[in-house]
């Protein structure tokens, strides 16, 4: 047993603190090549810990894998810089803020919907007043009619 070998798909995925799902998809999209044993089974090298650390905690911060595969080849290589990165920080920062600022919006809007179904409930359990008009405006087609 002169040749030296990886790990298993296992092995890579608790040294990683990720699961063999996720590596498998990993390597179904073209972000990890692992080589292969004789009996088929995937043979990581040690050295791609490094790059399963790196897009694990890329996808755990909200990076698409289409984002990740981008700057794969440079992380890979050694060329992604830590300014580079930082830059990269500070975008996924403002997509976040634009879309917290979003779902705010969306939350308000619930909120006054949800005041005007209330305020409806509320005028439906009062008691009719005698003569009182029906709980439901008229829709146009009555209007034009004249009906009540």
């Amino acid at each position: 047993m002169g040749n030296m070998r990886g790990m298993l798909i296992s092995e890579l995925a608790e040294r990683c603190g990720t699961t063999v799902h996720a590596l498998r998809h990993y390597e179904k999209c073209g972000l990890l090549q692992p080589a292969r044993r004789a009996n088929g089974w995937r043979d990581y090298p040690a050295s791609l810990q490094r790059e399963v650390v790196f897009i694990t905690m890329s996808r755990a911060i909200g990076f698409s894998l289409r984002e990740i595969g981008e700057w794969l080849p440079a992380y890979r290589s050694r060329r992604l810089t830590l300014a580079q990165l930082d830059e990269i920080m500070v975008q996924r920062i403002a997509d976040i803020d634009a879309r917290l600022a979003e779902l705010a919006r969306q939350r308000q809007a619930v909120v006054d919907h949800r005041a005007w179904i209330r305020q409806q409930q509320q005028r439906l359990a009062r008691p009719a007043k005698p003569g009182g008009s029906k709980p439901w405006p008229r829709t146009p087609h009555q209007r034009k009619k004249g009906t009540p």
